[in-house]
């Protein structure tokens, strides 16, 4: 069993596009680091974003924003979250079980960019699309945080192991 098994399963089923990115990807990759939530970049469709939501509120998931999620769903009602509000990602969480999952917003990597080269990861029967190491460097790099100068040195370190094989 995988951490986020139950949200990967229902994107699945539900034919979600969306791309791995953040601790999970890095773990999946073939890092070891500890991180408990998932942030994923999506297609920013309507439709996509619905589905992503209904998803998550079953599943017992809550935004911390005091707005309707759904609301995320709406083109205009996002763009002017964006512009107005500078939202860089939206946030799901299930305190139970101190879970969270971000939908990120704003990336050096657009989702359209990131979906190109994809790496598909199989876990059980789990296929889960995980962004290139070379693009989650690049996001990363545009961070300035510890943790993420601490990923793109490993992951500089596995993309090097994998081309000596």
């Amino acid at each position: 069993m995988i951490f986020y098994e139950e949200v990967f399963r229902a994107f699945q089923k539900q034919k979600v596009k969306y791309v791995l990115v953040g601790g999970i990807a890095v773990n999946l990759l073939g890092s070891m680091r500890s991180t408990a939530d998932l942030d994923i970049l999506v297609e920013m469709t309507d439709d996509n974003l619905k589905k992503i939501v209904r998803i998550l509120k079953r599943q017992g998931y809550r935004v911390k924003q005091p707005v309707d999620p759904m609301k995320i769903a709406d083109r205009a009602t996002r763009e002017d979250w964006i512009q107005k509000k500078h939202m860089k990602a939206f946030n799901f969480y299930k305190e139970d079980e101190l879970k969270e999952v971000d939908i990120i917003i704003e990336s050096a990597v657009s989702f359209e960019e990131a979906r190109k080269g994809v790496i598909r990861i199989r876990v059980d029967d789990l296929m889960l699309p995980v962004i290139s190491i070379d693009k989650l460097i690049k996001m990363k790099q545009k961070t300035d945080r510890a943790i993420d100068k601490l990923d793109i040195r490993e992951l500089r370190k596995i993309k090097k192991l994998r081309k000596s094989l």
